[in-house]
């Protein structure tokens, strides 16, 4: 999972410095969604944006029910949609290791151990059972490294960077994790809608897309998709979030998701 560049105050706030354990390198303690979750990650290389907090607000959960966040980070949309679903069972996959370590601890800090899992591994070769998951979120790495520039941190290149194949293998793991009926949720480029239905098409239906606006008369730059294995409804597109309003201030909407901790109509089902 990746932090993105539209990262504001208003979502994360600096706490106090601290040092992560076993040798690695510095870390801050932030606190996101208005103080209700604390994490630590790292002071330099992948950091927690927007993308992570409106991905657990487009996901639908109940309590009791098991889900897997593929691409974890350091855990900020798993740990935010298993502090707003009491009892959810969350099981979160991140392929480096120290971000793993910050996942574990950041599910220590926010006391939420006790039901979150950690498994440092590749998406592709996770191990755990098929149908296991009634929920599946991800943030994929979605930047071409042909058209933009790419980080010559080494973490930030492996949470950002897409390989051509990064959309089949994601949505493929997902489609094997997810029981029948089971739910999908992503969030990736708005440009790249249309690669992420066609990865849909094979096992996923009832695709319901929400796009999010920086301004309400820009374009959009991400897409978050909601999709459920075999469904069959015909695909849904819903009002866009605007982040900010007209003044560049952040908006009402964006405010009540990213501060307040309000889901989004893609966590409706």
């Amino acid at each position: 999972m990746h932090a993105n560049c539209w990262k504001t105050q208003a979502s994360v706030t600096s706490l106090a410095p601290t040092m992560i354990e076993s040798g690695a390198p510095a870390a801050t303690e932030d606190a996101v969604l208005g103080g209700r979750l604390r994490l630590r990650q790292p002071r330099k290389g992948h950091r927690v944006g927007h993308d992570a907090i409106l991905l657990a607000a487009a996901t639908p959960a109940f309590p009791g029910e098991q889900a897997i966040e593929l691409g974890a980070g350091v855990g900020a949309a798993g740990l935010a949609l298993a502090a707003r679903v009491a009892r959810l069972k969350m099981t979160l996959v991140e392929i480096d290791p120290g971000l793993a370590q910050l996942v574990a601890e950041n599910a220590k800090l926010n006391r939420l151990d006790d039901r979150v899992r950690v498994l440092a591994g590749d998406v592709a070769r996770v191990e755990l059972a098929a149908g296991s998951a009634d929920r599946v979120l991800m943030n994929p790495p979605f930047n071409n490294a042909t058209r933009q520039n790419v980080s010559p941190d080494a973490s930030r290149r492996l949470a950002h960077v897409a390989a051509d194949d990064t959309l089949a293998v994601w949505t493929g793991a997902a489609a094997r994790l997810l029981r029948a009926g089971g739910t999908l949720t992503m969030i990736w480029r708005a440009d790249g809608l249309a690669g992420v239905l066609a990865a849909l098409a094979t096992c996923f239906g009832s695709v319901a897309v929400l796009p999010v606006h920086p301004r309400a008369d820009a374009p959009a730059i991400r897409v978050l998709v909601r999709a459920e294995k075999g469904g069959r409804a015909p695909l849904a597109l819903y009002p866009p979030l605007c982040l900010n309003d007209d003044d560049g201030k952040p908006s009402r909407a964006a405010e009540a998701v990213l501060r307040d901790g309000e889901t989004l109509v893609l966590a409706n089902v």
